[in-house]
């Protein structure tokens, strides 16, 4: 199984890769992204375990178990993203300014954000996932996942999103309960 561990973390790399590349607005890349292997691993599994258990919210600790049984882990953050400046209201608000004054600190991310750097994220991801796709690594996009890693300091970010894989007979991202 060692093989299968480091083939899993060079598809992690590549697809780290692939979101990098990742097209962004006016060419502006606000991206944090990290890998993680071995203890870290652990480490996020528990915490989403712990993370679950103290906010009473649902599914961290399916999510958590997703995560221990991965081999690597991909964490995407956006990192102070600046409004893309066409004042188009996408945000809900009606002007980019707006969004720089009413930044708050919400229980499990930073906001608001521009609906614009949000679509690069959205992007990003999904270069991601295509890439793990063509290697066929099983993978799942967990939102959990980026709330705990945020948490325990892992990446840095104001919205975090991970994506965990494996190589199993099932899926194991899948057909939960």
């Amino acid at each position: 199984m060692g093989e299968m561990k480091e083939i899993l973390e060079m598809v992690a790399g590549f697809m780290a890769l692939a979101a990098r590349t990742a097209p962004k607005a006016a060419g502006k890349d606000y991206l944090e992204i990290k890998v993680l292997r071995g203890e870290d691993i652990n480490r996020l599994a528990e915490g989403m375990l712990a993370y679950g258990e103290k906010s009473g919210k649902a599914n961290f600790d399916r999510d958590g178990n997703n995560v221990r049984h991965s081999e690597a882990v991909l964490l995407l953050a956006l990192v102070s993203p600046e409004p893309l400046g066409l004042n188009c209201g996408a945000c809900g608000f009606a002007g980019c300014s707006e969004i720089l004054d009413a930044g708050e600190k919400g229980l499990e991310f930073y906001g608001p954000v521009c609906a614009w750097r949000l679509l690069d994220l959205g992007i990003a991801l999904g270069s991601a996932v295509k890439t793990a796709s063509i290697f066929n690594a099983d993978n799942r996009i967990m939102y959990r996942i980026g709330v705990v890693a945020r948490k325990l300091g892992l990446i840095e970010g104001d919205l975090a999103i991970g994506i965990p894989i494996s190589a199993t007979g099932k899926n194991i991202y899948f057909d939960r309960f």
